[in-house]
């Protein structure tokens, strides 16, 4: 006596599956299904929204900085600046001459704004990481100190400088009554801190304070990937905190450092806001950072045709920076691991 046979599921009988392969298999010449365009369309509807914020808020702005960089624009075209008369490379010209006062002045403000960012980049990144290798260690307070560390990164830009501003006045702020008044250093006259060549120190002061609590939050976060066991050996082997840091810290947080670095030295030497805040329109010779000077160049003297060649330089100048840094550092890595 035979069993009956068992009845196979409908998805799994060889006549229907056969038949569900053909009719999934698309036939040459004909359309794709409406689904399959929605599958397919979806990546690219939810990244529309951000694309068109791009476009309007960065690219755009861009596309219309270049070509006023090509026009006489002055205060007598501002109300139509497209009738204004085109100039080829003349504002080019006119920014790169450094026998004229407006190039001498424009690379005087380069020269600066380069050892502002290499000052205030350098100290940063030494402070953070510092920070960073320091809260490794178990101790009690570790969490409170972590967050008084993040303070001065979570303030608004505009809160934390103006309160530097008052900190820096000459008569009641607070910077000369402790230096002088109360620790008497540098005798009893007060310092100008926003005036002559203090106002670059008092600058690269804030700009430290503001940007090493980043380092120290990526730095930090990096040193979470390393295993202890890599410490408790080099320590068996007999290596010092110095050597365990040199050997097996800095290493291990170098792709990190990479893009740290190339983030400071971009924030920093973009930095508009900490210098308008601090001095305002006008700022000090010491402190004029290329930002503040373009501004300055654009909107206070109505040569907008000039200070856009001077933005579209600047632009170009990261740009270059940026790329042969990422080269650098790429082939660097790259014959580190082949070794």
């Amino acid at each position: 006596m035979t069993s009956a046979p068992a009845t196979l599921p409908p998805d799994t009988a060889p006549g229907r599956r056969q038949r569900g392969t053909a009719a999934r298999v698309r036939r040459p010449g004909r359309p794709p299904r409406p689904g399959r365009l929605r599958r397919g369309a979806l990546p690219y509807l939810l990244l529309l929204p951000a694309l068109l914020l791009e476009l309007l808020i960065h690219l755009v702005p861009m596309a219309m900085g270049i070509l006023m960089s090509f026009r006489e624009l002055t205060q007598f075209h501002i109300r139509d600046w497209s009738s204004a008369p085109w100039t080829g490379f003349d504002n080019y010209a006119l920014a790169v001459d450094v026998n004229r006062p407006v190039g001498e002045a424009l690379l005087g403000s380069f020269l600066t704004t380069c050892l502002f960012t290499l000052l205030s980049v350098g100290l940063c990144w030494l402070l953070g990481t510092a920070a960073a290798v320091f809260m490794q260690e178990t101790f009690r307070g570790r969490g409170l100190l972590r967050a008084l560390f993040l303070v001065p990164y979570a303030l608004p830009v505009y809160a934390a400088v103006i309160t530097w501003a008052f900190m820096f006045q000459r008569d009641n702020g607070l910077v000369n009554h402790v230096l002088h008044d109360q620790l008497g250093l540098g005798g009893a006259e007060h310092t100008f801190w926003l005036l002559g060549d203090n106002s670059f120190w008092a600058l690269l002061t804030v700009s430290v304070w503001k940007g090493w609590p980043f380092a120290f939050l990526i730095v930090m976060a990096a040193l979470q990937n390393i295993p202890k066991d890599l410490y408790e050996a080099a320590a068996l082997d007999g290596a010092g905190i110095w050597q365990q840091i040199r050997r097996i810290t800095l290493p291990s947080v170098g792709a990190v450092n990479q893009v740290l670095i190339l983030v400071l030295f971009l924030w920093t030497f973009n930095d508009f806001n900490t210098p308008f805040v601090l001095f305002g329109k006008s700022a000090p010779e010491a402190a004029d950072l290329i930002s503040i000077h373009i501004y300055q160049s654009s909107f206070v003297t109505w040569n907008f045709g000039t200070g856009s060649a001077m933005s579209v330089l600047l632009l170009l100048f990261l740009l270059l920076v940026t790329a042969g840094y990422l080269l650098l550092t790429t082939r660097g890595r790259r014959d580190a691991d082949a070794r």
